[in-house]
């Protein structure tokens, strides 16, 4: 039977790893429809975005 690899060591989380995606809802004042806004922010400023 072939056995499995396991890692032993965790490494630190990479920048990439660090990155997050947002999603802003807006209403429209003239239709009244919701659109969305994407954007990717690094992790510690998500509450940054938020509060804007």
């Amino acid at each position: 039977m072939a056995k499995k690899v396991v890692a032993t060591l965790k490494k630190e989380a990479t920048e990439a790893e660090k990155i997050v995606k947002v999603i802003r809802s807006r209403r429209s004042e003239k239709t009244g429809a919701y659109t969305f806004k994407e954007e990717f922010v690094t992790a510690d400023r998500v509450k940054d975005y938020f509060s804007k």
